[in-house]
């Protein structure tokens, strides 16, 4: 337990620059967008197996706790799929992408542009949680 809590925390405070949290955003983003697969296919699985067990099973969907878990995976997501993008820049073209500056710079879009597509998610997943109605031109 001790090692695992130690090697908990060398990932964590490993460097700690732009580039060590784009790679754990990533890691932590893909795992969750995993772990949501999973519950999907459980979720596909008990239709097979009944319609009152899979009536009974989608009361998670509904829970509020769950749309704090969705909100996570929506930003997940769009992490993820933005940052791969980056990944695939310096992949293809390292001589231009690959210096710390433009690796910072890179993360620092990345994060804007994933919060710029989650904010209008965000108000539309949990605003009925609120009884918020969302403005006109976040579609629902």
């Amino acid at each position: 337990m001790a090692q695992a809590l130690e090697s908990i925390y060398y990932t964590i405070s490993y460097r700690g620059r732009e580039g060590h949290w784009a790679w754990l955003l990533h890691r932590v983003a893909g795992i969750g967008i995993l772990l949501f697969l999973f519950l999907h296919i459980v979720d596909i699985f008990l239709v097979g197996v009944g319609e009152e067990i899979f009536t009974k099973f989608l009361f998670i969907y509904s829970h509020p706790l769950f749309k704090v878990a969705e909100l996570a995976l929506i930003f997940g997501v769009l992490y993820h799929a933005f940052n791969g993008v980056r990944i695939i820049l310096v992949d293809f073209r390292p001589e231009r992408f690959s210096n710390w500056k433009t690796q910072r710079t890179m993360f620092r879009i990345v994060l804007v542009v994933t919060l710029i597509f989650f904010i209008p998610a965000a108000i539309t997943t949990i605003g009925p949680l609120f009884h918020f109605e969302p403005p006109w031109w976040i579609p629902l």
